[in-house]
């Protein structure tokens, strides 16, 4: 399985507008991978607080539009990242599309974990209350955001529910980084599963990117890991490893807690 991760830049002086169109494009060179993931709020930069009422959409609005035909014009599966959705009852949520290669929509993630301890994100939007595994030809993938990636819980739920390739768009800041990279080594670990986590480059409000967008295998190994700047980065992995990996070394099967049904999030 080919896959490709648009570690793409938020620059404030350029317009949503022509990030999407920029997006896009970078979509479009991607012909031929299986699948294609963006970063978490990539249209208006994770940290950009101040503008998350003034840049919010529908579902279907203008990133929902132009990623759907990105998807179809690139054939690809296309993880959009997420983007600032308003309900139709004015609450602003924290939302990942995933678009077939045919450019209909296969699934929406709220994000769950939202961060900012009581400011920014955590006060001006609502908390997603569903787990979202979607299956793709080769693999189950699941979503998670940014924040997300440090609370396991999350995953291991996930995994229950199937998947196999776990996906994190995240906004991840510099200060950070090392987090992000031991995070994303312990979900793979822990879940045997691969970790597929692309973060932004720039600086959004102020805070710099961390970038370094990786790809795990369910042994931990970094298949494959960005720098700082935009790129794409690009990797071919195995989803039957996963599968193997836990037949070889069958941890999973010896859990003992947290085996009943998960309660509802909401």
């Amino acid at each position: 399985m080919r896959a490709s991760l648009i570690q793409i830049a938020v620059d404030p002086e350029e317009s949503v507008q022509s990030r999407r169109e920029r997006a896009a494009s970078l979509i479009a060179a991607q012909r031929g991978a299986d699948l294609v993931v963006l970063p978490e709020l990539w249209p208006v930069g994770a940290f950009a607080y101040t503008e998350f009422e003034d840049e919010a959409e529908p579902l279907h609005g203008p990133t929902h539009e132009a990623m759907a035909k990105a998807a179809a014009d690139a054939g690809v599966w296309l993880h959009a990242g997420s983007f600032v959705e308003r309900d139709a009852d004015g609450t602003l949520y924290n939302t990942t599309l995933v678009f077939t290669p045919e450019g209909e929509r296969a699934a929406a993630y709220r994000k769950i974990h939202r961060f900012g301890f009581d400011q920014g994100e955590a006060v001006m939007m609502g908390a997603g209350d569903e787990l979202v595994t979607l299956a793709l030809p080769q693999t189950t993938l699941g979503l998670a955001t940014c924040y997300d990636l440090r609370f396991p819980e999350l995953f291991r739920g996930l995994v229950d529910a199937g998947a196999e390739t776990l996906v994190v768009a995240a906004g991840w800041p510099e200060r950070r980084r090392a987090h992000w990279t031991l995070l994303a080594q312990a979900r793979a670990v822990e879940n045997q599963a691969y970790v597929l986590a692309v973060g932004c480059a720039g600086t959004h409000a102020g805070v710099p990117q961390a970038g370094h967008s990786i790809v795990v295998d369910p042994w931990g190994e970094v298949l494959a890991e960005a720098g700082a700047d935009e790129e794409v980065l690009t990797v071919e992995f195995d989803p039957a490893k996963v599968a193997t990996t836990r037949e070889q070394f069958p941890a999973l099967k010896d859990r003992r807690l947290g085996l009943a049904p998960p309660a509802p999030l909401g």
